[in-house]
């Protein structure tokens, strides 16, 4: 069986650096107790989108193991629009009601979970067996879930925490098992 730990990173004060935008004050204590919980999971390898906010969230884990963060590109959130949008709400709701409309340049969820379902098939190719701590993102993670089970949809993502966990179980390339470690 391989583990593939998908952590939503913890929470971040918004600012329009994408790639830069560090957690926030209760994103960084959040950040420690993803460490406490990943750390009782005997963790083999740590990957993160190459976001700083993702990679706050769990680079604990990898220092304490002693383990680098391999970078993975196709883990970064899904580009929603290329300029700012007016009405979040609505514009996420739209792209998850259809998930071909992409929304001013941005990605559509098939192209965004593509991306997502190629890295997580690579990690299962080359980590058979293995634990991995996933950094990543709330779109991002939900759509690699919904790839394999619909029930993860809008509704499911709306639902998350920042951060959260979900500890998908493989036996080779068929998702077994999904269980929160967050709570």
């Amino acid at each position: 069986m391989t583990n593939l730990y998908l952590v939503r990173h913890a929470h971040s004060n918004y600012t329009s650096d994408e790639l830069g935008r560090p957690l926030s004050k209760k994103g960084l204590t959040d950040a420690k107790i993803v460490t406490e919980l990943l750390l009782n999971e005997e963790i083999d390898y740590v990957v993160s989108s190459p976001y700083k906010r993702a990679i706050q969230t769990i680079e604990e884990v990898a220092k304490s193991l002693n383990l680098e963060i391999m970078i993975e590109e196709n883990f970064k959130e899904r580009l929603l629009s290329l300029e700012p949008v007016e009405d979040f709400e609505n514009v996420i709701s739209e792209v998850w009601k259809d998930f071909n409309q992409s929304w001013n340049g941005g990605e559509s969820n098939n192209t965004a979970q593509k991306r997502g379902i190629e890295a997580i098939n690579n990690l299962l190719k080359n980590y058979s067996g293995k634990n991995i701590a996933i950094g990543t993102h709330g779109n991002m993670m939900v759509l690699i879930m919904n790839f394999f089970d619909k029930k993860y949809d809008f509704n499911f993502w709306n639902g998350l925490a920042m951060p959260d966990i979900y500890k998908l179980t493989f036996e080779g390339e068929a998702l077994i098992e999904v269980n929160r470690i967050w709570s």
